[in-house]
């Protein structure tokens, strides 16, 4: 497995072998496989600088495919609908 990172501020769709896509958002990483590193479409987004791949282990700085600066998650947290029902009524 190789790692890629985003290096632009836009979102990329990047083209991998046998038709698939990853997207990458601004400075996000992701993971491919070898054989993907090596598909000429995303070689030519690695020499335009758009995207660097590197091999697995440490991310480089600026986050992860998975929101990198720890976003809040509300999972597991009741909705406040008001439609509660409590007492005798």
């Amino acid at each position: 497995m190789k790692s890629i990172a985003n290096k632009t501020q836009k979102p990329l769709s990047v083209p991998l072998p046998r038709g698939k896509t990853l997207h990458l958002g601004p400075g996000k990483t992701g993971q491919i496989s070898s054989e993907a590193a090596e598909h000429p479409p995303l070689a030519k987004l690695v020499h335009a600088g758009e995207i660097e791949v590197f091999d697995d282990g440490p991310a480089p700085i600026g986050g992860t495919g998975a929101g990198g600066k720890g976003g809040r998650s509300f999972h597991g947290h009741p909705a406040s609908s008001g439609s509660r029902r409590s007492g005798d009524r």
